[in-house]
């Protein structure tokens, strides 16, 4: 099988969020299944060159009435991948991918629209021969549209297959309908059967309708945007095709994301020995300037908007910092969230840090030194942070909703085996040798592949309300304080499994129902 992922972003390159970590990390799993996998994105301004050289390739792309010329880079990402980057400076020489703090770009229509044309026309400038183009989000959204539509005769393209990843429902590509002669299409797919959305233009839309296999990030999330509260108006076309939505959680790179061998932290430390986590939360009390002292110390690391629940943080937060407990946020965002958390920690300076900003080192040390790790989402498509706290022995406190609930299992200690639902099994696949016990090390577990049940790993809550996420923490801090059920739950979440492995082949598997799909429809 050969598959080409086009993507807006991928690291090592160039990162805004999550769909980055998934485009830079599927490749390489993909290419332990034997998968031929290539990768391709815009060659922004903050893209390194080092590495990278020029193909001497140029393709001319159609937008609108004239042709715009572009050049082909190529590189390889760290496990030698080859990543082919589309360089137009007009396009994309900027300080940022999509947005100042001003807006978005005015014509991010005409960036993506010409980027996901030209990456048909690399394809064919190339030489590629992709079974499967799997595009990501609204920016490489116009990639299924164009394969059936204006290249459906192209003897070279036409029988490559689609999958559409949505990673985040919020963010649709949405312009006003002046834009749709970028697209070289006719006005007869200006409908609500193409890519019209209430009088405008949807991109992400066009990739629902015209792909041949749609995914989401996780199984719950693929189910929540086929309803009114979460479908952001496309709940009725996703229903529509819900004989082709699939929803499969993201992994992490255990790699990059490992206390043991993590040389950004103050102490390294695992599962058989945690005496380095102490030193870690030392540290960063010291360096958020909060008090030294045993209190349960609860991380966040957030886009600082209420899809993340600021809102319903701020409500409580009055009440919980009259808990014993600490909290450190580090984020960047909205305002009026900033002020709020900015005046927190100013009149509780022993209890709360606030960092406005990213930083990836204190990212890592807030992963590792934190006690609980605080995700009260709205809506959450999947969620890496719960992922990488688990790896870091440290407590997840989520509202159940996307990807939180698929990944997050309530502990509870009255209760110290709780059954798995039958769509979780897979999420561990070391729990399913014979000679593997449960979450907590004990014995027993899954032996002749019987179902015993795993203790919890983390806490959730259903309600979004700041009095549901109160007594969530309160839930959560009852439990710290008894050690022996501590250190159950601490082993219990870093032997969670949510390596990138047995996503991608579930990846492998639906790239062969949507090559299916195109061959039947050809």
């Amino acid at each position: 099988m050969n598959v080409l992922i086009a993507s807006s972003e991928a690291v090592p390159f160039c990162k805004t969020g999550g769909l980055a970590d998934v485009a830079g990390a599927l490749p390489k799993e993909l290419e332990r299944l034997g998968v031929e996998v290539s990768l391709i994105l815009p060659l922004y301004r903050k893209v390194k060159r080092e590495g990278l050289k020029p193909t001497n390739l140029k393709i001319r792309v159609p937008v609108s009435d004239r042709i715009e010329e572009a050049s082909i880079w190529k590189g390889k990402t760290g496990n030698n991948v080859p990543v082919y980057l589309i360089e137009k400076d007009r396009y994309y020489d900027r300080d940022e991918l999509y947005q100042t703090p001003e807006g978005d770009y005015p014509d991010n229509a005409e960036r993506f629209i010409f980027f996901s044309r030209a990456i048909l026309e690399a394809v064919k400038s190339i030489g590629l021969k992709p079974n499967l183009i799997h595009s990501n989000d609204w920016q490489t959204a116009m990639v299924p549209v164009y394969l059936k539509t204006i290249y459906k005769d192209d003897p070279y393209l036409r029988n490559i297959a689609s999958l559409f990843t949505i990673h985040n429902l919020g963010y649709q590509g949405i312009f006003w309908y002046l834009d749709m002669h970028l697209t070289g299409l006719g006005w007869e797919y200006f409908n609500p059967e193409g890519i019209e959305f209430h009088g405008k233009i949807n991109l992400l839309k066009g990739g629902i309708i015209f792909s041949d296999i749609i995914n989401t990030v996780s199984k719950t999330y693929s189910e929540e945007i086929q309803t009114e509260e979460y479908g952001f108006g496309l709940d009725g076309v996703l229903r529509k095709r819900k004989a082709d939505l699939y929803g499969i959680i993201n992994g992490i790179e255990y790699d990059e994301w490992n206390p043991a061998t993590d040389k950004n932290i103050p102490a390294r430390y695992s599962l058989n020995d945690m005496k380095g986590k102490a030193l870690c939360k030392r540290t960063l009390q010291r360096e958020m300037g909060l008090k030294e002292r045993d209190s349960p110390l609860i991380g966040m690391i957030t886009r600082l908007a209420s899809q993340k629940g600021l809102d319903i943080l701020s409500e409580s937060i009055e009440n919980l910092m009259q808990l014993d407990l600490q909290i450190i946020v580090l984020g960047d965002g909205e305002e009026r969230y900033q002020r709020i958390l900015t005046d927190i920690s100013r009149r509780y300076p022993e209890k709360a840090g606030i960092k406005i900003g990213f930083d990836n080192v204190l990212a890592k040390k807030i992963y590792a030194g934190s006690d609980f790790f605080l995700m009260p989402s709205r809506y959450e498509p999947c969620g890496l942070g719960q992922l990488i706290s688990l790896r870091y022995g440290t407590i997840p406190i989520v509202r159940k909703t996307g990807g939180l609930t698929d990944t997050i299992i309530e502990f509870n200690p009255k209760s110290p085996r709780i059954p798995i639902p039958p769509s979780r099994i897979p999420l561990c696949p070391p729990l399913l040798k014979g000679d593997v016990g449960g979450l907590s090390g004990g014995k027993g577990g899954f032996k002749k592949g019987r179902r015993m049940g795993i203790r919890g790993n983390g806490f959730l809550f259903e309600e979004y309300s700041a009095e549901a996420l109160l007594n969530s923490v309160k839930n959560a801090l009852s439990s710290y304080k008894d050690k022996n059920l501590w250190r159950a739950l601490v082993s219990n979440a870093m032997s969670s499994d949510f390596s990138w492995g047995a996503s991608a082949k579930k990846y492998l598997d639906i790239y062969g129902r949507a090559i299916n799909s195109a061959n039947e429809k050809s």
